[in-house]
């Protein structure tokens, strides 16, 4: 039998078997395997069914209320009933009719929609769930018109792209390269229009975005805010004055408030914490717009950038000059990650988190990058294909602007620093830049300067971020 099954509806077996125990049932009835079908999302067979209108969430708990339960002595092997066999004998009628080689979730589906006796057709039709339906919804999903959420063909998603789907983004250090790869592979899908604007504003339709500001940002409100509508979905704004972040309330009560209206929280805090206590207590995928440890989205970005312009990353150097903050750390972090060379240019004892950097040097050793850490800003640029510099003073340091300011005045990017960096560097910086502190008008108007390429490319990596894990 298995080796007609793809993976997908394998999958969808060993789930039934799974819920069968759940109800102490040795037998896996096709109740069972209806609740297989609908536990993952991403796969087609639940695809078909969102499409067609199901609340899969309603479904279940339908379903699992109304499933008659077992002795609860579980042992020996588990065993499919006569109608849940006569359901997977229906759905190999249903792949040949679609002349497809091997059976999907999706055929499972409407081998189970055709087995019209029992509890599991009856859910089916109180949700309005009928064959001709089905059978259309699935024949979109298999040429490829509907798609499912993350814009894959039905069985053809990455499993770097499954492994993302329901997960927060916290931090560099928890993405897989797999999980990289297809970070950007969206992003180019999304910002390209290989996925056409019509088809974009399906992916998260009715979905909503909670956005969480302690700090406030126009590139992050304006790219967030913008991505879910033209994604299809609703972004609430939450300010510093509407919530009070673990002041007025509680950080985990927030979260559970939150996850149980929004679909998707991305926040913008002072305190990593903040941003782990949400995704502890959320139970949606919370995304990490910047914190004082990281900014993922915005390296993100940055990376999306530099394979526009270098049309690779592997084997480049960056060079970070200033502040081992923590945009340093993401940047560090993901060089590390994606085989690139990074060197940071910083004051003694404004070098990076030392945590952090021995996570880098870690990773760095697997792709065979190299992590260099100077206080010699000429000799971080030396050979440089990228250099990247920051504020010396971020939000919430204001009151060491001016120590600092004397501190970091050796460490401008300028012209002088640029010659240098390779002949044809970019210049990146993630803005708001101080013009005449940090950097200098002729270095960031010059022609190698890519920073409004990297604002722009924040709404499409955090666009290509929001499918991946809520689609």
């Amino acid at each position: 039998m298995w080796q007609r099954f793809t993976d997908h509806a394998k999958r969808v077996i060993f789930s039934a078997q799974e819920e069968a125990g759940k109800f102490g049932d040795n037998n896996v009835s096709i109740e069972h395997v209806l609740l297989g079908l609908t536990r993952d999302r991403g796969c087609g067979a639940a695809q078909a069914l969102i499409s067609m209108g199901v609340d899969l969430k309603e479904l279940r708990a339908d379903l699992e209320q109304n499933t008659a339960r077992g002795s609860g002595k579980l042992g020996g092997d588990m065993q499919l009933t006569p109608r849940a066999k006569r359901a997977i004998d229906y759905a190999y009628e249903e792949a040949s009719d679609l002349q497809a080689d091997k059976l999907c979730s999706e055929h499972l589906l409407l081998g189970v929609i055709r087995q019209k006796e029992g509890l599991a057709a009856r859910t089916l039709a109180k949700f309005g769930v009928d064959l001709d339906a089905a059978r259309q919804a699935v024949r979109e999903q298999q040429s490829g018109k509907l798609f499912d959420g993350v814009v894959f063909k039905s069985e053809e998603r990455p499993e770097a792209a499954v492994e993302l789907r329901g997960k927060s983004l916290l931090d560099i250090a928890q993405l897989s390269r797999a999980e990289i790869d297809v970070i950007f592979d969206m992003t180019r899908k999304l910002k390209d229009g290989v996925i056409p604007p019509s088809r974009q504003r399906r992916i998260l339709a009715g979905k909503t975005l909670a956005m969480i500001f302690e700090k406030p940002s126009l590139r992050t409100r304006v790219s967030f805010e913008t991505g879910i509508f033209q994604l299809g979905g609703h972004g609430i704004y939450l300010g510093p004055n509407d919530i009070a972040l673990g002041k007025r309330e509680s950080v985990a009560d927030v979260a559970r408030t939150i996850g149980r209206m929004c679909d998707i929280v991305m926040a913008r805090v002072f305190e990593h914490e903040k941003v782990t206590g949400l995704a502890e207590y959320a139970g949606v995928p919370v995304i990490n717009a910047l914190s004082d440890l990281e900014h993922p989205c915005q390296a993100l970005a940055d990376f999306y950038t530099i394979i526009e312009h270098k049309g690779k990353l592997e084997g480049l150097k960056l060079a970070f000059i200033g502040d081992g903050n923590n945009v340093a750390h993401s940047l560090m972090l993901l060089a590390a990650k994606v085989g690139m060379n990074f060197a940071i240019g910083c004051p003694k004892d404004y070098e990076p988190d030392e945590n952090v950097t021995a996570k880098a040097r870690e990773f760095a050793k697997e792709t065979g990058a190299t992590i260099e850490i100077t206080n010699d800003p000429i000799e971080a640029v030396k050979g440089a294909d990228v250099v990247y510099t920051d504020v010396w003073a971020s939000m919430g340091q204001e009151a060491e602007a001016e120590e600092r300011a004397k501190t970091f005045a050796d460490f401008q990017v300028n012209s002088d620093l640029m010659s240098h960096a390779k002949p044809d560097a970019i210049f990146e910086h993630c803005l708001p830049a101080h013009r005449g502190s940090e950097v200098t008008d002729e270095v960031i108007d010059s022609k190698q300067s890519v920073v409004f390429d990297e604002a722009e490319n924040r709404l499409h990596a955090q666009k290509a971020v929001m499918v991946l894990l809520a689609g």
